[in-house]
């Protein structure tokens, strides 16, 4: 059984881990509420230009219209996006994601490759073996466009030049504060017609119709701009909501932890508690039965006196 001493000294740790999970809990649910802000005002712009492209990709001869709509014959390779955190600690927030892709894409039918946004996710595809094209570890905690927009380039580069024959998009979809879903998503070629499956930014409204529009510049030229900037746009959505997913897991887990940690030390001061009382209780015996040792070691010499 442990001393005293050693009961105490491991109270104290657990409560200066419990002081650190508390204070990660706290920067944490800080950090969430940020990110689901930051989702919210993104959708506005992403659903009207989710609105123009849909309007245009139902013209007559949409196959045609821009090669990143259009579909391969013959699929050859696939390019993984795959979102995961920087840093740990985050409960099970990137081994769910993690094992999703491996269950994807670890026997699929043709090669996959992988762009990896977040250390984590890095490390174990490279200590697995995989091939990683390219890598964008270390985004700010508040990500502007701009900081993703690379991301975006690169998947339609490597599309364009056929090195991709498809692209998919593998994050973690923030539903609320205690349910987060690994989801993927057909990046490129950029598909329109199913839209509760393949896009999130779809309007929900049902099929009503569309309205007429008259495009200037031409129905082409505003495809150029917009297919390029929506799959960058996408990615940039995925980030984000990989991020709030990120910080709401983080912040469970270090409230978990904080309470795991404060039972643990109250189990601990029981055990302090039941020690120190053993301890005191051998010690009043030592001392009665010292006492009486001496009792009788005072009565053996007055007897021999006496005789």
């Amino acid at each position: 059984m442990a001393t005293p001493r050693e009961v105490k000294l491991r109270i104290r740790s657990v409560k200066s881990i419990a002081q650190i999970t508390r204070a990660l809990q706290a920067v944490s649910a800080s950090k969430v509420q940020r990110a689901i802000a930051t989702v919210e005002s993104t959708r506005p712009y992403a659903t009207k230009a989710w609105e123009v492209l849909t309007h245009i990709a139902h013209q007559p001869g949409r196959e045609h219209m821009h090669p990143l709509m259009t579909r391969r014959d013959k699929v050859e390779n696939v390019l993984v996006v795959l979102i995961t955190s920087d840093r740990g600690l985050a409960g099970p927030y990137n081994a769910n994601i993690l094992r999703y892709v491996f269950r994807k894409f670890d026997k699929y039918p043709v090669p996959a490759h992988y762009v990896t946004i977040g250390r984590k996710g890095r490390e174990i595809l490279h200590r697995r073996g995989k091939h990683i094209v390219a890598d964008f570890s270390g985004l700010p905690d508040r990500p502007k466009f701009s900081d993703v927009s690379s991301v975006g380039h690169l998947l339609v580069e490597e599309f364009l030049e056929g090195k991709a024959d498809e692209v998919y998009l593998v994050y973690t979809d923030f539903v609320n504060m205690l349910r987060q879903i690994p989801t993927v998503k057909k990046l490129l070629p950029l598909e329109v017609e199913d839209e509760g499956r393949v896009q999130d930014f779809a309007p929900q409204a049902g099929h009503k119709a569309l309205p007429a529009y008259i495009y200037e510049p031409d129905e082409v030229e505003i495809l150029n701009q917009i297919v390029p900037r929506f799959t960058q746009l996408q990615v940039f959505h995925a980030v984000l909501e990989s991020q709030a997913s990120e910080h709401a897991a983080r912040m469970v887990a270090m409230k978990n932890a904080t309470d795991n940690a404060a039972e643990l030390a109250d189990a601990l001061q029981l055990e302090y508690n039941k020690a120190r009382q053993q301890s005191i209780t051998s010690e009043m015996l030592d001392i009665a039965g010292g006492a009486e040792a001496l009792a009788q070691a005072m009565a053996a010499e007055a007897s021999k006196a006496a005789g």
